[in-house]
């Protein structure tokens, strides 16, 4: 469905069902150069058993208008922005990579507003290389290779979110590049990738959170490796929040190498 925040049309998938503000509510935000869709499973199991959906397109970012952000603080700006136009008093937030570091400082503005929060695939700091950052602006093609290699434990996966026989891939590498050309203004790749690298108020925000916290780790993460998410532990911990983690012996796209397993962390965490 369409909702429109801060005077632009954003897209949210509602997983399938009638969007009811009444209802538990879920946001998944996506990572550099990814959409809604990176979800899809997770998305529409929790839409049709008891939950309200809003997986997002962030500004800029394929079905959703708006200037990209460029920022991780922009971002949970408009995090706060969305559950405002969309009627919602309370959520769950749920953030994969870039999307976890926005999901991470929008629950530490928001306060007792997020009743859950999980952050897959997380860092902090969450640094990219300067050759990466570079190629991301100069030769995206090449760094979307890269990032597609790296951001999976084998590119022979066994049947997924996505399907028996789907080529992961060439799946990956066709929405990188259906997602950078829905913005011919911004290179969303290289804006996600300076966002993530300069972000710095990671340990700060998740000791400032209200709600309990899933850590959701890939053991073979190349992107973010497991070790880099263990300061945001160790300060969640100090500061005495409610700690789960999570490790599966996967990549850093867990959602759909371990589908049913994020899954399962995700719907055990939400429902406690």
């Amino acid at each position: 469905m369409d909702i429109t925040v801060n005077g632009a049309k954003t897209y949210a998938y509602t997983g399938g069902r009638p969007f009811d503000a009444t209802k538990p509510t879920v946001v998944f935000i996506h990572g550099v150069l990814n959409d809604h869709s990176v979800w899809i499973l997770q998305s529409r199991y929790l839409a049709h058993h008891g939950f309200n959906v809003l997986a997002i397109d962030l500004p800029g970012h394929c079905r959703s208008e708006g200037e990209a952000p460029e920022t991780v603080e922009q971002a949970a700006d408009f995090i706060a922005a969305l559950l405002d136009a969309a009627g919602v008093q309370r959520a769950a937030l749920v953030g994969h990579s870039w999307g976890s570091l926005i999901a991470l400082e929008a629950a530490a503005r928001l306060q007792d507003r997020v009743t859950h929060l999980v952050l897959v695939g997380t860092a902090s700091p969450m640094k990219v290389s300067p050759a990466l950052i570079e190629s991301s602006l100069n030769e995206p093609e090449k760094a979307l290779k890269l990032v597609n290699v790296f951001s999976r434990s084998t590119l022979a996966a066994p049947p997924s979110a996505l399907g028996p026989g789907t080529w992961v891939y060439g799946a990956g590498m066709a929405l990188g590049r259906r997602v950078l050309r829905s913005n011919p203004k911004v290179n969303v790749f290289h804006r996600g990738f300076v966002a993530c690298d300069r972000y710095a108020n990671g340990e700060a925000a998740v000791a400032a959170i209200a709600c309990p916290v899933l850590f959701l780790l890939g053991e073979q993460d190349q992107m973010t490796h497991p070790k880099a998410a263990q300061s945001l532990i160790h300060a969640a911990k100090a500061a005495g929040k409610s700690v789960s983690v999570v490790k599966l012996p996967v990549g850093h796209h867990q959602m759909t190498e371990t589908p049913d397993a994020t899954l399962f962390a995700l719907r055990d965490f939400l429902r406690g």
